[in-house]
């Protein structure tokens, strides 16, 4: 299988895959010298992308392709989330209309998921089954955005239903594209345009009549299935999509890879993530280091560049809790009372009432959460505290180790929590939720394990 990979992960990505059994195609200039790959152009099976906020990395590709990388990151990365998307990427659904509002019709995909789909897009004013495709917009969300402007997509052409030829705009050349229009108008099936991908410029025409050869197949297949399939049903798989997560102890996984083949201080991939000017510094510093540099000097060179990039004691910082689903929840700015490489103690106050679940009592605005930790834990204990400093109880909260930004403390929950209620009541909560996960594949095997025994040691020695 073929793997595309971009971003700050790339050389890590490309040592674990290549040693996977995977091929790299279209390497950037960096990874074809690092690795003396040969040039390959050829059409990947899995793209590989930075997220936005550099804490893992997006996937799409193809169904085998896709499950074996994310069988490959959890046997190589403890405390890695592989949050798959329910949907198929470009799939094309015969969905149930579940319900509408003004904009949008409500269509259920099957799998627990609905998608939402315009109702400009819809002729019949009231239909209760619909053809549609998932869009590539805002992968990953609760609710696919859908169309029932069909396409069939190849590696080298699109075929369109309802449309008209098409060259890519990235094809420059007027000869090509006026030879690639020609050939289109000839291959285009009735009812459905041929769009040409950029890559279709380098392809000999035996190929790309091929590739519409086999795109005709799949809507013969559409058109049949449409015949018989009762909604919810997929009659064209698509694409997969992942969203990974690399918390702590991923990212130093991923160090070491790099470090095989490239010159990288301890954290490069924290380091990294953090962006700004703790990036710039480390790019500094690695260059260094590949010119010959003493290792030990170029480190602690930049750890006093970038120290003051970080919190201190009195420093207000964002707390990231970040749930399972890879929904980000922020807790309030927190004031650290003490931080250093083996604690780490902040106090948040409570801006609102309702109650604590699991303790048994109320929370109430002005309450006091007193939280401690180190960098690395897997957990972060909590007291709560009245206004007039009465305990109400601890939450020892189980999360991947504990990573400090400049200006975030961020943490995945795992969902299980030990409570500690004010008779002196210990208990273990939520444990199913974390079973959930496994069984969605979110997580693997080793990290359920991981969180069961850490619970079951937690609670004891609270006990005692």
């Amino acid at each position: 299988m073929k793997a595309k990979v971009r971003g700050i992960y790339s050389t890590a990505l490309t040592k674990l895959l290549l040693e996977n059994g995977f091929e790299i195609v279209q390497p950037s200039l960096t990874i074809k010298k690092r690795f003396k790959l040969d040039e390959n152009q050829e059409p990947p099976d899995l793209k590989i992308k930075d997220r936005f906020d550099l804490q893992g990395i997006r996937v799409l590709g193809t169904p085998e392709a896709t499950s074996a990388f994310q069988h490959m990151l959890h046997s190589s990365l403890e405390d890695v989330l592989t949050r798959r998307w329910m949907v198929s990427v470009d799939g094309i659904y015969r969905g149930s209309i579940k319900e509408s509002d003004e904009h949008f019709l409500y269509v259920d995909l099957g799998c627990g998921v609905t998608g939402r789909l315009p109702k400009s897009e819809v002729t019949d004013g009231s239909p209760r089954q619909v053809i549609v495709q998932v869009e590539r917009k805002r992968l990953g969300v609760k609710q696919p955005v859908l169309t029932t402007k069909l396409k069939v997509f190849g590696n080298h052409a699109i075929l369109a239903k309802n449309s008209k030829t098409g060259v890519s705009l990235k094809i420059y050349d007027l000869e090509k594209r006026a030879e690639l229009y020609a050939l289109g108008k000839a291959l285009s099936p009735e009812g459905w345009g041929i769009i040409w991908r950029e890559s279709s410029k380098n392809q000999p025409r035996e190929a790309l009549e091929n590739e519409v050869a086999r795109l005709f197949e799949k809507i013969k297949t559409l058109d049949s299935k449409t015949l018989s399939a009762d909604a919810p049903t997929l009659l064209v798989e698509g694409l997969h999509f992942i969203d990974v997560e690399f918390p702590y102890l991923s990212k130093r996984r991923l160090d070491s890879f790099r470090a095989s083949v490239a010159q990288t201080l301890n954290g490069h991939h924290f380091y990294k993530s953090c962006g700004g000017k703790v990036s710039a510094a480390l790019e500094m510093a690695e260059k260094l280091l590949e010119k010959g540099q003493d290792r030990a000097e170029v480190e602690n060179l930049f750890k006093k560049q970038v120290m003051y990039e970080f919190p201190e004691a009195g420093s207000q910082m964002d707390v990231q809790h970040v749930k399972l689903s890879g929904l980000v929840l922020h807790l309030g700015e927190a004031t650290i009372e003490e931080i250093d490489s083996e604690r780490i103690k902040f106090r948040r106050a409570m801006r609102s009432n309702g109650f604590y679940d699991g303790l048994g009592t109320r929370k109430e605005a002005g309450d006091q959460a007193l939280s401690e930790t180190k960098p690395g834990e897997w957990y972060i204990k909590t007291k709560y505290f009245s206004k007039d400093g009465e305990w109400k109880g601890t939450y020892i909260n189980l999360n991947t180790p504990v990573e400090v930004y400049p200006k975030t403390l961020r943490y995945v929950d795992l969902e299980v929590d030990i409570c500690v209620r004010p008779d002196g009541t210990v208990k273990v909560l939520d444990m199913e939720k974390l079973e959930k996960a496994f069984e969605k594949g979110f997580i693997s095997k080793r990290l359920f394990e991981t969180v069961k025994e850490k619970a079951t040691q937690i609670k004891n020695s609270v006990i005692r």
